[in-house]
């Protein structure tokens, strides 16, 4: 298997084994994230997108990774130097790490940008590149992501298998120089528009003593013949997800993404990256700004609507703290999965929750937040998008399970 480069970004990590490396206090002020390179880093980007939104004239949207796909906006940031922060510099990234990508995509998220258009490439598609894929697919791809101008999108669930990965049953046949994809994927996010799809297919017979054995991983390109992407529109009419038919797809040896038969062992560590990252936590940010600042002018609010805001921001305070954790351990090289799926479970819920909370409130409150058309447009499309937060990357249901598991409860 393909290993991870000897070189380490700038601010890595060694994995502590559990040695005391700081006090308690100096632990805590790095896990908010508040080193003076971060607090740095942070002003640039809220420049940033203070003069891009100016200029160009896009509106704060919640789940803004979903649904808002942007490819100029992409390429500005990757100009600006935000995005690739965790890809080596001799690949065309920043070579920073994840804590630093981290504090980026926090102030995207916050401020609602549309950033759908590279978020996948950039979450999860880069890490695997760096950590599996071969010098020709990291020289070919890698710059490309780093610059906003490659988008991916990721062909993990199908009908019968969603969070059960083990289930999935599009398969990769071998034949003379590649492999022939036959099978077909759904719910997937962006195929319509992007460049490649990774693809996870059995290159073995499924053995029902080894459920997690035989897999292999493909990087698709969107145009071979054979494949058929069909639009799944949600209730509101938008078109993010898809259906994708594979009907004997070639795809080549040298898109093959690691080594043949070790699929679910990196498909494992880039849902580590897909789970913990702030978008399990933020989506629902730019909604909770505009009410904060719509019921914050009022005189009136009422002592219980104070305390609702305030047990709120605190429960995304706590939320923000395990989700950062998560990034050092997947900056020091350790295994995270169940601490992200803890992150994933908790912060999807609590952004159902606080779409609830703001409507009731706005509901309840007359004045100048009820009449803020845009803070009301925001709400209506929360509510639209909400159902599916605690569904995509893995069901809550199934992530307690692993969770479970981990915990030897299970």
């Amino acid at each position: 298997m393909r290993r991870r480069e000897e070189s380490r970004p700038e601010n890595h990590v060694e994995p502590t084994h559990g040695r005391q490396i700081s006090s308690p206090a100096d632990s805590f002020a790095t896990r908010c994230a508040h080193e003076p390179q971060h607090a740095e880093l942070r002003a640039s980007v809220r420049e940033f997108l203070r003069a891009d939104r100016d200029r160009y004239h896009w509106e704060p949207v919640v789940d803004a990774w979903l649904s808002c796909w942007d490819e100029e906006f992409s390429a500005r940031l990757g100009r600006a130097g935000f995005l690739g922060l965790t890809i080596p510099r001799q690949y065309g990234g920043q070579g920073s790490g994840q804590l630093n990508r981290y504090v980026v995509n926090e102030e995207l998220l916050a401020s609602g940008a549309p950033v759908a258009a590279h978020w996948f490439a950039d979450r999860q598609v880069a890490p695997a590149l760096i950590s599996y894929g071969s010098e020709d697919q990291r020289n070919h791809l890698l710059p490309e992501i780093a610059a906003g101008r490659m988008y991916f999108a990721i062909g993990m669930s199908e009908y019968d298998a969603g969070s059960d990965l083990a289930a999935a049953q599009t398969k990769a046949t071998r034949v003379d120089g590649g492999w022939l994809l036959k099978g077909t994927k759904v719910w997937t996010s962006g195929a319509h528009l992007a460049h490649y799809m990774v693809v996870l297919a059995r290159t073995a017979a499924a053995d029902p003593a080894h459920r997690h054995a035989g897999f292999s991983q493909f990087l698709v390109p969107r145009d071979p013949a054979g494949i058929t992407v069909s639009p799944i529109k949600m209730m509101s009419g938008e078109h993010h997800f898809n259906e994708v038919i594979f009907d004997d797809v070639f795809v080549a040896d040298a898109n093959v993404l690691g080594d043949v038969g070790e699929g679910w062992h990196q498909v494992t560590a880039e849902l580590s990256f897909e789970r913990s990252g702030p978008e399990r936590i933020l989506t629902t940010m730019p909604l909770i700004t505009a009410a904060l600042r719509a019921l914050g002018a009022d005189s009136e609010l009422d002592a219980r609507a104070t305390t609702t805001l305030g047990h709120l921001l605190a429960e995304l305070i706590s939320l923000r703290q395990l989700s950062i954790s998560v990034a050092h351990a997947l900056t020091a090289g350790e295994a995270a999965a169940s601490r992200a799926a803890l992150v994933k479970d908790l912060g999807t819920r609590f952004e159902q929750r606080s779409v609830e909370v703001i409507d009731e409130l706005l509901v309840a409150t007359a004045g100048d937040a009820t009449s803020d058309r845009h803070l009301r447009q925001m709400v209506d499309h929360a509510r639209l998008h909400r159902p599916m937060f605690t569904l995509r990357g893995g069901t809550n249901e199934v992530l307690r399970g692993m969770i479970a598991r981990e915990m030897g409860l299970r």
